[in-house]
């Protein structure tokens, strides 16, 4: 039974410049890894017109229950300006007792981590009651459209059963062990255009400033308390993100002024509720200043809550027991897969430390490395004792 180490795969996984959709033969390589560890494998390419086709992948291992999962994407965010890296992003180098490389933190190591977990488990336990699975795509960081979305209603129309998902994301704030993710808010955008009426600032009872309304509204908009916050999930929050009225002189007012708002919230509402709520606001204002609006909607996904069950305690209990930290079960922070994957099974995402994520040389401790993948190997075990 091949064994694969952590480093030396999250090396290898680095060196694909797989930023986001692009798939730069990565799903092919880890797919290759996987058949020899005994995996059935498919890579899966879906296409939607106006969003880039994307590769993902879904290896099984086993034909029994229960089949635990594991989720993660090895698309990355643009490196930025490569001149301002100690190292080539895709070059990986080790400095200091630390792996550094676009994607080292978010999320290759992570994948490299699981796999070598799975690969020193079944050279012990080659004949494990259940099966091991993994859902892994191209489109984390991007559009979501083709991703994890698609491949979680692949798998449902082919009545492939997960029984429990565990998600790589990293999920800690500052050291290995803080925090597991148990649920996040859902994630709505809204870009409101407001259309006045042109003319010349000196005579503005022949215009309708619509730059006017859409900070009236903005102004309201700020002012809402959705809700204090549960037991489980931070208030709900909206924070505007762009206001732009494309204007070049400044002696005319302007026909039309834009905005786009962003709204975190919680399980209290749904995004039907929060647009319902929005929409008499921006009816109630334009009506009184005899102007029109157009809203659209994008919905990046849901509130939702896992309930925390005897898998999600186990998994605590190792964590504790390796990194001696009781890590914390929270819902904050952004957004992240499960919000697709919960549609057919039960999750929590634990990853590594996510400080250097998206940054100029991201990289993950070297001792983070090796203890997460001691971390899933130990669920590995206890899940399947």
């Amino acid at each position: 039974m091949q064994k694969f180490n952590e480093l030396k795969l999250a090396k290898e996984l680095i060196r694909f410049p797989s930023i986001t959709p692009v798939d730069a033969g990565i799903m092919k390589f880890l797919e290759k890894k996987l058949k020899k560890l005994g995996f059935k494998t498919k890579i899966l390419e879906f296409k939607e017109k106006g969003f880039k086709p994307v590769k993902n992948l879904y290896a099984r291992l086993g034909t029994k229950e229960p089949n635990l999962c594991y989720a993660g994407h090895l698309d990355v965010v643009p490196p930025g300006n490569i001149n301002d890296w100690t190292i080539n992003p895709f070059k990986p180098s080790v400095k200091k007792g630390h792996l550094i490389g676009r994607g080292a933190n978010d999320m290759k190591s992570s994948i490299a981590a699981f796999v070598s977990a799975v690969s020193t488990f079944l050279s012990k336990n080659r004949g494990f009651d259940g099966s091991i699975s993994l859902l892994i795509t191209g489109d984390e960081e991007g559009d979501a459209v083709n991703g994890t979305k698609k491949v979680v209603d692949y798998l449902r129309k082919k009545r492939e059963k997960i029984n429990f998902c565990l998600v790589g994301e990293p999920t800690n704030p500052n050291r290995l062990g803080e925090m597991i993710k148990i649920g996040r808010r859902g994630s709505l955008t809204g870009k409101l255009t407001i259309f006045g009426l042109q003319g010349h600032v000196a005579y503005p009872h022949r215009a309708n400033n619509p730059s006017t309304i859409i900070v009236k509204i903005l102004n309201e908009l700020k002012e809402i308390k959705f809700d204090k916050g549960t037991k489980d999930f931070q208030p709900t929050n909206l924070e505007v993100t762009k206001i732009n009225i494309n204007n070049t002189a400044d002696n005319v007012i302007p026909g039309t002024a834009e905005a786009t708002f962003n709204i975190r919230f919680n399980n209290k509402h749904s995004s039907n509720s929060i647009k319902k709520r929005l929409n008499k606001i921006f009816i109630k204002i334009n009506k009184k200043y005899k102007s029109k609006f157009k809203i659209n909607y994008r919905v990046s996904g849901e509130a939702f809550l896992t309930k925390p069950n005897k898998t999600t305690f186990m998994i605590q209990n190792i964590i504790k027991r390796i990194t001696k930290i009781k890590p914390k079960l929270s819902t904050t922070g952004g957004t992240s897969d499960l919000r697709f994957i919960k549609a057919m099974s039960p999750g929590l995402e634990f990853g590594l430390v996510g400080k250097t994520m998206h940054k100029i040389d991201e990289a993950v401790s070297l001792k983070d490395l090796k203890n997460l993948t001691k971390i899933y190997n130990r669920i590995l075990q206890n899940y399947f004792k």
